[in-house]
Formats: C-alpha cells, structure tokens, sequence
C-alpha cells in the first residue's frame, strides 16, 4: 500500500457528526478494555494502527489519565512531519501488516478503526489480521459490513456488489460521496483497492478468538466490530 490509511481516510472519507456519535457508543466498549486492562497491570499500552489523535476524543481525557493510558499511533509515511508527541500519545510510521518493529505482545490492547478495509488485496488483509493479534492479548477491530446495502465511502447503494469493471467505469466518470471522480484507470482501479468491506464470516475467520458484535441500524447490520477481552484472553 503506498499511502497512508490515515491520509486515503482522511481525503475521501471525512468525520461527519454522525460518525463521531456511533465511534461514541462505541467507546463503552474501549473503555471495558482499558478498565480490563488498568486492573491487571495497573497501566494501558495501546497501539492504535492507522488512527488519528482526535478519533481519542471519544474518550475523555480525564478517564485515558486515570487509567495510566498511553496510546501509540501507527500510520504509514505520508510525507509530512509526524504529529508532536505528549504524554498520552506518541506517533510512529509503520505498516499495519507488518509490525515487525514490535515485539510479541508489546501493548495491553490492540486497536483498529475502519482501518483493515483499506489495506488492499486480500494478503494484506490477513497480514493486518495476524498482526493484530501478535502484538498485544486484547484487541478491538471495527470495519463497515460488506453486506449493508450503502456502500459508506460512496454513499450509493449496492455499488460495492456490482462487477469490478463496471465499479472502475463508475470511479472514473462521476464523483460518489466522499470519493472524487479517477482521473486515470489506475487511480480507479487504485481507489477500489483500498475499499475492500469485509463480511462477518471473513472476519470470524480472520478473527476466530475474538467476540464479533454487529452493530445495527433499522434491520440490517451496518458495522462489525471484534474483540478479544479478557475473557478470551
């Protein structure tokens, strides 16, 4: 992949007062880890792969103090200067699919936030996958659903079902949600790439020792989220 998660999220995707409301609710569920976590080590390590400084805002700062946390944000070169380090976040280059830099279980928590759909082909997808799990006991993944019928980067419904060809002529003729319109084939083809949604079962398998929870609007399963805690620790 030859640009950052954080950079392609970044571009074509936004952070909508929507999005921020679900990340909300789905806080409860970091912070059962992180209580999980202080009470066994009585500090937090988490290394959040292709995350941003203000996704954390969904957290207050007084509970990531409290419970000793430090967060270390991984993304792939962009190009520009890394973010300054504090004293809850520091800011590391790195690809999520190889982390050979960390150690076997080096974090308390290993977290990741529609991040693993735009890693590319499927090896790395599976790389992502087992680097997750590698580098720390606990982790928490969410990831669109493949099988809700919007697609959440184009905002256009059943787009991510059609052949790949006619998905390529479409990127390159017309502007779709947060994704601009291709100015060549392989920009098109590029794009699509680094929009991969997964389905539960793809994610069971990537993920068989962790929890998978599908969170729901209307009827149908709009994003998945796995974790491992320490009940399956």
């Amino acid at each position: 992949m030859k640009i950052s998660y954080n950079s392609f999220i970044t571009r074509n995707v936004g952070h909508g007062k929507f999005a921020f409301q679900l990340r909300v609710k789905r806080a409860e569920r970091i912070k059962a880890l992180i209580t999980d976590c202080y009470n066994e080590y009585k500090k937090v390590n988490i290394i959040d792969v292709g995350g941003t400084k203000n996704y954390w805002d969904i957290i207050p700062k007084e509970v990531l103090i409290a419970n000793n946390v430090h967060i270390t944000i991984v993304n792939l070169p962009s190009g520009n200067s890394l973010p300054e380090n504090d004293a809850i976040f520091t800011f590391r280059e790195g690809d999520g699919c190889n982390l050979s830099e960390f150690e076997d279980n080096s974090f308390q928590i290993a977290h990741s936030n529609s991040v693993i759909e735009h890693v590319g082909d499927w090896n790395n997808v599976v790389n992502f996958s087992k680097e997750m799990k590698r580098v720390a006991k606990r982790y928490y993944l969410q990831t669109p659903n493949y099988w809700f019928p919007i697609e959440p980067h184009f905002l256009v419904p059943f787009i991510h079902w059609l052949p790949k060809p006619v998905r390529i002529w479409l990127v390159l003729h017309f502007n779709m949600g947060f994704i601009k319109k291709a100015t060549s084939c392989n920009e098109a083809k590029e794009t699509l790439e680094h929009l991969s949604l997964l389905s539960g079962k793809q994610l069971r398998g990537l993920f068989p020792d962790g929890t998978l929870y599908r969170e729901k609007l209307v009827f149908f399963t709009k994003s998945l989220v796995v974790i491992r805690d320490n009940k399956r620790v």
